[in-house]
Order: structure tokens, then sequence, then C-alpha cells
């Protein structure tokens, strides 16, 4: 029997077939709108998710297709993918910094798989102009699965300095005296070679490591108890790589709490020239950046693992801003920063101030501003995923670089590309400025099940995005005082879909390509729209979402997009803005599916408080997830991949499919520190 796929194709093709000798087909069809199929790449695999690229050349008239399916290998059955997301021309820009435009392709994820298996994925290309050449792709990847210490490598035990119990061998004084051959301090400080191999490891145990980097140590004399070679600057500098599969693994021993503390130094770990490192069960604290793994254009590492870690009284927890970092794994980890973590204060006012009154109530503002904590993550580069982590009282929680235009440009470095990132489950609260950045990556970094709490500007940005997808699905978002997105720097290729958000979607600068499905959207008062888009695409669409209106608003909805159906990326853009969904819809096209809800679609949730904007919610005081029955349930769109098992006659709106358990944010409960 013949897949849906094949009968389309089989279809497209008798109709040309049929067309052609009544010279009609050849007369209705610009050649330019044919379409030929080039590359196909394929991304690298992350542990969830796998992403697909597909070049072409031709349909300037945008009307071709690619379906997805995908199974098992082993498997009878196909199940299908969401649709490739169509690219061609987008351009993302801001004056002195970027000016990128998107390639003739297809992009697109699947999402949600199980790690460490074979699976096999279809593509079929349609277009009723005519394919030119193969129009189906079938190809069979592996998902990553989670890397996990060797276990048949040499073992090394390291003790603090002040440890006075017997010791197991071969037994070190310090980190780097176990990693190298010797950790002499001093002007000796980098002469000895490394002691590791690939599949080493080095178990830390327990309690507080923590340099005299005042003074100068030496093997002769060491009267001031230097502890760990860390000459001066106080830094690790790890340079030893591991292979995959053997890692070079620092992991707590188990007999309790290890804790590196760096004195109030720069940077703790430098691990910019090793890779295949992975750290376990380790605290980090008290220092400017604890992990620095990757400086733009100058060095970085690959394939670093932190897992069932902390940081604490950090300014910045892991960074990497390097084109070729790739596979990271950073997951069930806590980062703590210096904000004050007892309110939500931001660094621009004017979101503030949109609260009635509130700002009378915003002591010291100067003081409160300052960037104690800039953010917990920053990454860049290629197959990361950043999982199930908790992070507190940053300026931004969990962010990509957003680097500018990439490698190369406009000969794009392949093996440079920001692609296939995992963001999913994280736990994030008290940012003064956004929970998620995704700005800066290309294609098919994908924003998952995420909590967002007490966001002083914009709690989830792609700003910018180079020609997508960038997906933003079952995200939740409450008490984001500057709204729950923020787009700048003219993204392309944006895709929101089964979203919470307790907030006005009304910071959209100019995007391309974007898509709005299955949200619930409620209006918190900060702003009288409580949906308001500039697009420069006509065909970025929104439709089946939720939304609460403000009481009293002059108006609800703003749609603002080009007035041909060309795109013009100098022209003007037309705004239109209605008081009711009726004329917003009738006039615009848009959300023709949508529909009014307010807070009491919610098993217990409320509008918060206008006059007291810098109060923190904890997660526990509200239940987003829906009332049955409510006007958000079975008010959906069908979406393959991502909504199946749906429990209803179509799924729900928001985050919450009724009637599903809840997805888990922050650390796992084994992991938990």
């Amino acid at each position: 029997m013949m897949n849906r796929f094949h009968q389309i194709a089989l279809i497209s093709l008798l109709l040309a077939m049929l067309l052609l000798p009544l010279g009609l087909y050849a007369a209705e069809t610009d050649p330019s709108n044919q379409i030929t199929p080039g590359e196909f790449v394929i991304e690298p695999a992350t542990l969830i998710s796998l992403g697909f690229e597909w070049y072409m050349v031709g349909d300037s008239n945008r009307d071709a297709k690619v379906e997805v399916q995908y199974r098992k290998t082993g498997d009878a059955e196909w199940l299908n993918g969401l649709p490739l997301l169509r690219l061609n021309g987008e351009r993302t820009f801001l004056s002195g910094a970027i000016d990128y435009t998107a390639p003739n392709m297809f992009a697109g994820s699947l999402f949600d798989l199980e790690p460490d298996t074979e699976y096999e994925a279809r593509f079929v290309l349609t277009d009723a102009d005519g394919v030119t050449g193969a129009p189906e792709r079938q190809v069979t990847v592996r998902t990553r699965a989670e890397p996990m210490p060797y276990d048949q490598g040499n073992v090394y035990h390291v003790y603090p300095p002040d440890y006075a119990g017997e010791k197991q061998q071969p037994a070190f004084g310090g980190l780097l005296a176990a990693y190298y051959m010797g950790s002499l301090g001093g002007d000796w400080s980098n002469s000895s070679p490394p002691r590791v191999e690939p599949g080493d490891t080095i178990l830390m145990h327990a309690g507080v490591y923590k340099d005299n980097r005042y003074y100068y140590s030496h093997e002769l004399i060491n009267d001031y108890k230097t502890c760990c070679g860390t000459t001066w600057d106080g830094t690790y500098y790890l340079t030893q790589s591991g292979t995959e599969g053997k890692p070079i693994t620092i992991k707590a021993a188990g007999d309790g709490e290890v804790i590196f503390d760096g004195d109030g130094n720069e940077v703790l770990f430098d691990v910019m020239g090793a890779d295949h490192l992975y750290f376990e069960g380790i605290t980090f604290r008290n220092t400017r950046t604890a992990i620095l793994a990757g400086r733009k254009h100058i060095a970085g590492t690959t394939d670093l693992t932190v897992k069932h870690s902390r940081f604490e009284d950090v300014g910045i927890g892991i960074h990497t801003d390097y084109s070729g970092s790739r596979n990271y794994y950073i997951a069930d980890n806590v980062f703590i920063g210096r904000h004050d973590p007892d309110a939500l204060n931001g660094w621009l006012p004017a979101n503030f101030r949109n609260f009635e009154g509130a700002w009378d109530n915003v002591p010291d503002y100067e003081e409160i501003r300052k960037l104690l904590s800039y953010y917990a993550i920053k990454i860049y580069g290629a197959g990361h995923v950043v999982a199930y982590n908790r992070v507190e009282n940053f300026h931004d929680g969990i962010d990509h670089a957003t680097y500018g235009n990439p490698d190369g440009y406009p000969e794009t470095i392949r093996e440079r590309m920001p692609v296939a990132i995992d963001i999913y489950n994280n736990d994030i609260s008290n940012m003064h400025d956004n929970c998620i950045e995704g700005d800066g990556a290309m294609h098919n970094i994908r924003i998952l099940r995420n909590s967002c709490f007490n966001s002083a500007t914009g709690a989830m940005s792609p700003q910018p995005i180079f020609g997508g997808p960038a997906y933003f699905i079952r995200n939740v978002v409450y008490h984001g005082v500057g709204g729950p997105l923020k787009v700048h720097g003219s993204p392309a290729g944006a895709i929101f879909y089964h979203n919470t958000y307790i907030g006005e979607v009304s910071q959209i600068t100019p995007a391309s390509n974007m898509h709005f499905r299955n949200n619930l959207i409620l209006g918190q008062g900060t702003r009288p729209a409580v949906f308001a888009i500039d697009t420069y695409t006509r065909y970025s669409s929104s439709d089946y979402n939720g939304f609460r209106l403000n009481p009293g608003a002059e108006y609800s909805f703003i749609w603002r997009a080009p007035a041909a159906e060309t795109v013009d990326y100098t022209g003007e853009l037309i705004r239109q803005a209605f008081k009711t969904l009726d004329d917003y819809r009738q006039a615009t096209g848009q959300d023709q599916h949508s529909r009014i809800v307010d807070y009491n679609v919610f098993r217990s949730a409320r509008l918060p408080d206008p006059a007291d904007p810098t109060r923190l919610f904890q997660p526990e005081e509200v239940d987003l997830r829906l009332k049955k029955r409510s006007a958000a349930v079975d008010a959906g769109e069908v979406l393959p991949n991502i909504n199946d098992g749906y429990t209803g006659k179509l799924p729900d709106l928001g985050a919450y499919e009724t009637g599903r358990p809840a997805p888990h944010y922050g650390p796992r409960e084994q992991y938990r520190k």
C-alpha cells in the first residue's frame, strides 16, 4: 500500500502528464516556480532531537512543501513529523552588526526521540509547478547517548590539603597534581606534562579546594599553603583532551561535597585547550567565570559535559562563544547568581514604569541595576544540550551567543554553523533580563518545556535568528514584567507552538517567517495590545491561540505587515490596530480559529499584581494547568510530533494537555543538590 507521501507525488506527476498535451500545464507554469532539490544535510544529533536542512533551486512563488515521516529502525509504522519550514531570502539585519539573507532551502526537526536510538526519516518534496530531480530523501540517523565516564581507565584520588585520614592510592594533594605529572607552582607552574590520558578519572574527595593565590609558591618552600598550583590568577588550566567515549573525568568521589573556591578570581577553570572533558558532582563558587570553554575567533572546547553540579556566587557559570564548540551536555545543575534573591529588579526601568504607580516602590534603582551576575550559561556552535538545570538570580539565564553573522558568510563555513541546539526542561527564575535567549542561532534551535518565572525584560528572546527554524514549544512564562517575548534584530524563522504566556506579546520588532499556533497569551495590563506583531513577510501566520484582552484597552491587536505580497525590507509596513478579535481576524485573515479566554481557564492562577512588580512568585503559588471543560480545552490544531497523544477531540491550548502529566523542570530528583 502506498503511503500518503507517495500518493501526493504520484498525483502531481499524473496531473502534469494529463495537462501537458493540452498545453495547459506549460502555459500556466513559470519555469522559475519549478523547484530543483539540492544538497541534503543531516545536522549533529542530540539526545532527543534530529535536525535536517534541504537546499533548493527555484520555487520563486514559495508554494513547495516538504512532508516528513520517521520511525525507529525496525518498526513497521511510519509516524508523521512537522513539515520542514520553507526559507528563501528572509533577511536578518541590524545596523553595524549583522546583515544575512537566508538561502533557498527547507529546515526542520524531529522532537522527543529516545537517546542512543537509530531512526529512519523520510522527506518528500512536492510543488504544483513541478519538481526537477528526485523528490524524496530517506536517511538513517542515530540520536546521541548521554555522556558517561569511561570505566576502564586509570583512577586518581585527590584530597584537600587539610585531609588527615587514610587515602586511597594513587593519591594527590590537588587537582593539577593528578592531571599533570606535577604541580610545582611558581615559575614552574606550567612545566609538567599531562599525567591523565583519554578515559582516565580523577575522583575529588570531600573538602574545599581554595588556593592562596596571592603568595608565590615553590616546590622548595610552601609555608603559605597555596594548595593547588594555580599561581597568581587562581585558574585551573586544563589542556589534555579525552576522546569520543573516553572523556577525562573530574568527578566527586561520593564522600561529601567537593568545593572549588576561586577566591574572587576572574576564571576558575579554563578548558579552552582541551576536548572531551567531563565534570560531575562539583561545586564551583566565588569566581567571575566558573568554566571558560571558548572565546570567539580565539579558541574553544568540544564535547564538554557538566552534570549534577552546583554554581554559586558566580558572575558567569559556563561560557563559550567559539563557533567550533560542539556537543556540550549541561544537565541537572544548579546555578545561583549574585542578584537580590528576594526581589525582581531589572536593568531597563521602562518595563517597571508600565505598572502604574509601581515605580515609586522601587528603591535605589542605580544600585539594584548593577550587573553582578551576567548569565548562567552561554553557548555557541552545534549539537549542544542544556537540560534540567535550575537557574536563579542572574541577568540572563541560558543564552545562545548573539555573536553576529555566521563565520565566513556569505560563504558560510559548514562546521562553524550554530545549529542543532536543545534547551529543555529548565527551571529559571528572577532574571534582570531574559530567561532564555536563542539569539544568534541559525537552524534548529529547540527551546522546549522550560519554566520561566519572574523576568524583568522579555522572558524569551529570538534576536536575531538567521533563517531558522527556532522552535519555542510548550514553555511557560509567568510574571514577565517586560512581556513573555523580546524580538529584535529582524529575526527570521521563529516558531511558537503551545506556549503559556502571561503577559502581552507586543515587544515584537519586525521579524520574518514567524508563526504562532496553540498558544495561550493572557494580557496583564502593561501594554494595551495583547498581541502586536510586526513582520516583513505576509506569510507570517497566527492561528488557534487563546487571548485574554486587557479590559478597557483602546486596541487589543496590532498587525503590521507589507502592503504587497512581495517582501520588501526597505518599504513601509502598514499598521492596523483592532479592538476586537473579530475585527482583527476579518481584516488580516489571521487567528481565524483563535478564541478569547481569561485566567479562569487555569486551575489556580491570577493576574500578577500590577502594583507590586518586584515581587517574586514561586511556581507552587500558581497552577497553570487547565481546568476541565475550560475554553482552552480541545481548542488547538493537530501538530504532528508536537501534540501527539492529546486526550480530547483536539489538542488543548497552552503548555499543558489535560490528562497528561506536567513536565518536570530543573534537576531531576536523583540529581538534586
